[in-house]
């Protein structure tokens, strides 16, 4: 599978454990605009990429019916593969989700769930998407086009980022939103959840409190699931990396990653 995969090297000295970025729903690479120089001017050498049928990766046409439980998480273990170490891995919303079916079998240095696929599902979301936005989510459903549910800027706004983010950087992030997989849907609802498993990596579990996609009782009990306790951003939404006050979560996951030697 081609992928893309996005670099940010240090100029200077390279701590020796890499970081890698992966995104959720209807995003690529490309969201990790800041946390890529971000990672890199703290000495890490930082990656991410964007799953197949995403940005400027192979597979566009199929999208519909690619798989978050298998096709994506051999995707992430093909970049894996291919860098120079074990990387940490750090995971939004669906993203998430592939971090953690990749963990169920495989391991790495540590982990970082943000805004994560909690491990009961999406049928939370789902729940609430009904509620909120019906006719968005018939439509997604009736004609299997998951991009329905973030269609138009009013409903990308809603679904990812608070008020304080400018109209211009929503116009931007709007503009790169895509179609998304059926399947992976299907997945992340009911047909395939994630298990954690007893001996997995140090895991740090961030949720955002103004989050409509995943509720801070479902990230608490991700955390739970995980033997840890999820750190709260207050007002901040869902899209964490791209939200106004990114920086503080970059500067929480670094400090955790100093705290264990990575």
């Amino acid at each position: 599978m081609e992928l893309e995969v996005l670099a940010q090297i240090p100029t200077g000295a390279v701590r020796p454990t890499p970081l890698l970025f992966v995104h959720g729903a209807w995003h690529a690479a490309w969201c990790w605009e800041h946390f890529l120089p971000y990672f890199a001017r703290h000495g890490y050498a930082a990656y991410a990429l964007s799953l197949r049928g995403h940005g400027g990766s192979s597979g566009r046409e199929q999208i519909r019916w690619h798989s978050a439980a298998r096709g994506y998480v051999a995707d992430l273990a093909q970049v894996v593969a291919q860098l120079p170490a074990a990387p940490v891995l750090i995971g939004h919303s669906m993203g998430g989700y592939v971090v953690q079916k990749y963990l169920e079998a495989r391991t790495a240095p540590a982990a970082v769930l943000l805004a994560s696929v909690p491990v009961s599902g999406i049928l939370g979301f789902a729940a609430r998407h009904l509620l909120r936005h019906p006719w968005s989510f018939l439509k997604s459903q009736l004609l299997l086009e998951p991009r329905h549910l973030v269609a138009t800027p009013r409903l990308a706004r809603d679904a990812f980022f608070s008020a304080d983010l400018p109209a211009a950087d929503l116009a931007r992030h709007f503009a790169r939103l895509q179609g998304e997989s059926v399947r992976a849907e299907l997945e992340t609802m009911l047909l395939s959840l994630p298990r954690p498993r007893a001996d997995h990596p140090p895991v740090l579990v961030l949720g955002a409190e103004r989050d409509r996609i995943f509720s801070v009782a479902e990230v608490r009990a991700t955390a739970r699931a995980y033997g840890t306790t999820a750190e709260i951003f207050p007002g901040m939404a869902h899209d964490m990396m791209l939200e106004p006050r990114w920086q503080d979560v970059a500067d929480r996951i670094r400090a955790w990653l100093g705290e264990r030697g990575l």
